[in-house]
């Protein structure tokens, strides 16, 4: 696969990455408890469905997309249990995404989360995971914002409260709203295409027919954003 791996220019301030996908491997596992809590309200979708239609997007809008083509609205209730069995599957399954650690553990340039997820959703993820003490209280949500991905609002949201140059932020992301949000933001975008979720998809559709700046491995990363490296005369294990 053509990752792109060019320099970022110019180089970025500040690395945006996205949670769900990008730092830990967590869409497959949310599609199957999506799945299950649609199929126990009559409500039949697959996995195809839910990589086109939800991913990448706040649980509003995916609450939208379910009436609109499905005739049904997930309540409070719904929404509530979902998000329990959900965290209960985390505590049993998730896992960063393979290398993201090592990354993180020699970036020099700042950094910051910014995702669709909720805030428990989030925060206890990157907790069970491990990468909490990687960002702290820079994890920005769009609880956070009036419109979520594809709308620019979290990123820009999470620039400013960054003190960083929308031009000057690089976002790593894996759904195509998001891909979409990071270019009307003006921001530049490399999408991350090592989760278990894109895994099989043709090199055409990742890159959206050479469109967007592909890679699926993180020890890629520091070659397209060498700057970044703290340690750049040492190989990143994985």
């Amino acid at each position: 696969m053509d990752r792109g791996l060019t320099l970022i220019s110019p180089a970025p301030e500040l690395i945006i990455f996205d949670c769900d996908g990008v730092l830990i491997d967590s869409e497959v596992i949310s599609a199957r408890v999506l799945i299950d809590a649609l199929a126990s309200v009559g409500v039949k979708v697959d996995t195809a469905h839910v990589q086109t239609h939800f991913l990448g997007r706040s649980w509003a809008k995916v609450a939208a997309e379910i009436r609109h083509s499905h005739g049904y609205l997930p309540g409070t209730d719904f929404e509530e249990k979902y998000r329990t069995d959900l965290l209960a599957r985390f505590e049993q399954e998730l896992t960063t995404t393979a290398g993201i650690k090592p990354l993180l553990s020699r970036l020099a340039t700042l950094s910051c989360v910014a995702t669709s997820s909720s805030p428990k959703r989030a925060l206890r993820s990157l907790d069970l995971t491990g990468l909490s003490k990687f960002f702290e209280a820079r994890v920005f949500t769009a609880s956070e914002v009036e419109r979520g991905k594809p709308a620019p609002d979290l990123f820009l949201h999470a620039a400013r409260r960054m003190n960083t140059d929308p031009a000057l932020c690089l976002v790593i992301e894996d759904s195509l709203p998001g891909i979409e949000a990071a270019n009307q933001a003006g921001m530049q975008v490399l999408r991350f295409t090592g989760g278990s979720h894109l895994s099989g998809m043709s090199d055409d559709a990742l890159t959206l027919g050479g469109k967007v700046r592909c890679f699926d491995k993180w020890e890629h990363f520091f070659e397209m954003v060498p700057h970044a490296n703290r340690q750049p005369d040492e190989r990143m294990g994985t």
